[in-house]
């Protein structure tokens, strides 16, 4: 393991576009523009705050330098200012992204997304082949299934009539609900039912690693084949038993020395 004592750890804001964003910075020194930088991006209901430790724990056991930020709607950025539409991770991916990138001076993204996150990572990698050093996705969805549809509406449930709008309140604050309307009710249109974006992952090159839970509530181990048999980089899968929505968490050792390795084979070697 990488001699790490300790992490600098800094809030900030990144300007992106007309938004200030919350961010975090996980670092062991001052950064270098052309290091590998792990880029963390969250679930859909996501934010800083809820990933935990995670992302210090990965870049501590890397000896990699991670940012953070909470996408425009959740945890410290903004309130969404404008309705969501279908194609909400295709502009996360293909417009916000490229910016918080440049806004932190970031040249060798190595991007860990989860759950829309990891859709988000995805779109990157296939429209920007060259831009990541490696790719990290876990719990991504590349299409809708009957498992996806759902598991929304037990969310949705949880939100009217149990305890996941008090859960949530405490990362988002008085935007929880305005956030989980445009997460649940976007994926609830029956305009969404056709979403698909599997085409585009033919164009990825960056060396994948995809991790699903063999119980994920929103997605089957289809989602992990739709990507691998068309991405053209090396690829490699880590499906987890007894294990749901949120590997990170609920595998967590399982994940993060796998992620390890994976991130010593195809991004910078390190000492054991």
């Amino acid at each position: 393991m990488p001699n790490a004592p300790s992490l600098h750890i800094e809030d900030i804001k990144l300007t992106v576009g007309n938004h200030q964003l919350g961010a975090r910075w996980i670092r062991h020194h001052a950064h270098q523009k052309r290091e590998p930088t792990l880029v963390f991006l969250h679930e859909g209901l996501g934010s800083i705050a809820q990933w935990r430790d995670f992302p210090e724990n990965l870049a501590r056991q890397t000896g990699l330098p991670a940012l953070v930020y909470d996408r425009l709607g959740h945890g410290t950025s903004p309130a969404l200012s404008e309705p969501r539409t279908m194609h909400y991770l295709e502009e996360e991916a293909l417009v916000v992204l490229p910016r918080v990138l440049a806004s932190c001076g970031i040249e060798t993204p190595v991007l860990v997304g989860h759950s829309d996150g990891g859709s988000i990572a995805l779109l990157f990698a296939s429209k920007f082949p060259k831009a990541p050093r490696a790719v990290i996705s876990e719990a991504a969805h590349v299409f809708l299934e009957p498992i996806t549809r759902s598991g929304l509406q037990a969310a949705k449930e949880a939100f009217n009539h149990g305890m996941l709008r008090g859960k949530l309140a405490r990362f988002h604050g008085e935007k929880v609900d305005a956030l989980f309307q445009a997460w649940c009710g976007t994926w609830l249109d029956p305009a969404s039912h056709d979403w698909d974006i599997t085409l585009p992952m033919s164009s990825i090159e960056a060396p994948l690693l995809m991790v699903q839970g063999e119980n994920d509530e929103y997605g089957s181990p289809a989602q992990i084949l739709a990507v691998t048999r068309r991405a053209q980089g090396p690829t490699e899968t880590l499906i987890i038993p007894d294990c749901g929505h949120v590997p990170h968490f609920q595998a967590n050792q399982v994940v993060l020395t796998a992620m390890r390795a994976f991130l010593q084979k195809f991004v910078v070697p390190f000492e054991n």
